[in-house]
């Protein structure tokens, strides 16, 4: 989509791994220095809802990667589940039985169900470490910071006077 004064420009973006269009962030405008006020109005807010635009498709694309990491992270708790689930029923049996030639009966039972507890564990810390390295969205946070202290300086600074 074109904007009245506004000639089609190439993105700036980098290409991502997502098949979404990317909003031009410097489109090349024909601005006439001696346009009107709504004119200059028109464009500072065609400005302002093409940069909003890009930043919630820069958010969008840092959740989506985040996501990402908590789904890996969601399998292998997963994975703990099934697995301590499962094992409590086959595996105690035959290392209990296993263990009941050398030692009694109840301490071989013991010995079996710890092991099973210690490989739930280890899932688990893997589970946990993989949760743990979801970021916040560090680009978004700054892109958001640069345009806040942009537009403070802009409203800081009064629009020079193009009368002559």
């Amino acid at each position: 989509m074109s904007y009245p004064g506004t000639k089609p420009a190439v993105s700036n973006r980098t290409t991502t791994s997502f098949s979404q269009p990317s909003i031009p962030l410097t489109p090349e405008l024909d601005v006439d220095p001696q346009g009107s006020i709504g004119a200059l109005v028109k464009d500072a807010t065609t400005h302002v809802s093409t940069l909003v635009r890009a930043e919630i498709e820069l958010a969008k694309l840092e959740i989506m990667a985040s996501a990402k990491q908590g789904i890996v992270g969601a399998v292998f708790f997963i994975l703990a589940g099934v697995i301590g689930l499962f094992s409590l029923f086959f595996m105690f049996f035959f290392f209990a039985d296993l263990l009941d030639i050398w030692l009694p009966r109840w301490s071989a039972s013991l010995i079996t169900w710890g092991v099973m507890l210690v490989m739930v564990g280890g899932l688990v810390f893997l589970g946990i470490k993989k949760v743990k390295k979801i970021g916040k969205p560090e680009r978004t946070i700054a892109s958001l910071q640069t345009t806040a202290t942009t537009l403070k300086a802009a409203a800081t600074h009064p629009a020079p006077d193009t009368k002559a």
